[in-house]
């Protein structure tokens, strides 16, 4: 049911509404959230019937159950924690009454222009330091320990560069995967580490997609089948490209020896 807001109002709080939601999809947000989010911010400007739904590559939204269905597609997803505490923020002003529908938009706009990602040689020393950390995790000993650190930092540099090159997420993971493998037998060929198994395994970890599995579960929990398979089947084909990749390097390893 809409209250006393004119067209121009209306479309004011439909466009804060999808943008908002268009960040949350972008930075890596759940189904259930990115609805919940939407749904909240309408109701809280007037719009209590508003009608929202989140698919793994496009949002659509309508004011009221008789309005258009207005659409954003979404291809670009990364995973940025900080935008999604942001809009959360945000959402909390509106709920609360203390933002208005120019505000937020305004608020929303820069949150959607500037670029919250850590700059590339804090990534590349965090990959090298959770490389590391897992191998001794996995109970592998200290002496492989620079290897990993090494091993993962190459590997990820190197899918960060490719992913630029190549639009194709699945082709620079198994990239990265293979270079991964090879730097791991190399390692391990020359002396400088021992296990080959527990180098590749702690290595790789960087690329794994945690948080895509973990939002899949939680769709599946929610209701929200449909976005569940689709992220279900990205983190498969993730798995299986970080896994080709280490497989050929691998079976070239046998076949030589």
């Amino acid at each position: 049911m809409i209250v006393d807001l004119t067209k121009r109002e209306i479309g004011k709080i439909v466009e804060v509404c999808m943008l908002a939601g268009e960040i949350l999809l972008r930075s890596g947000a759940e189904t259930a959230r990115i609805e919940d989010t939407m749904n909240r911010m309408a109701s809280a400007f007037g719009l209590s019937d508003s009608q929202s739904f989140v698919q793994p590559m496009g949002i659509f939204f309508a004011a009221h159950r008789d309005d258009r269905v207005k659409l954003i597609r979404v291809v670009d997803r990364s995973t940025d924690l900080q935008k999604v505490a942001i809009v959360n923020g945000i959402s909390r002003k509106i709920s609360e009454g203390q933002m208005t529908v120019e505000q937020a938009l305004s608020d929303l706009k820069e949150i959607a222009r500037i670029d919250l990602s850590y700059p590339l040689w804090i990534q590349i020393f965090a990959a090298m330091i959770v490389s590391g950390s897992f191998l001794i995790m996995f109970r592998g000993g200290w002496g492989d320990f620079l290897p990993a650190m090494i091993t993962g930092g190459i590997g990820h540099s190197f899918y960060i560069y490719l992913h630029k090159v190549i639009k194709i997420k699945f082709f620079a993971e198994g990239a990265a995967s293979f270079v991964i493998g090879l730097l791991a037998v190399t390692a391990v060929w020359n002396g400088w580490g021992t296990e080959i198994d527990k180098i590749i395994i702690a290595s790789v970890m960087t690329l794994v997609p945690g948080l895509l599995i973990t939002n899949a579960v939680r769709d599946l929990m929610d209701g929200h089948f449909a976005s569940a398979l689709a992220k279900g089947a990205d983190a498969f084909l993730t798995a299986l490209s970080i896994g080709t990749g280490i497989a050929v390097v691998v079976g070239f390893v046998f076949k030589v020896l």
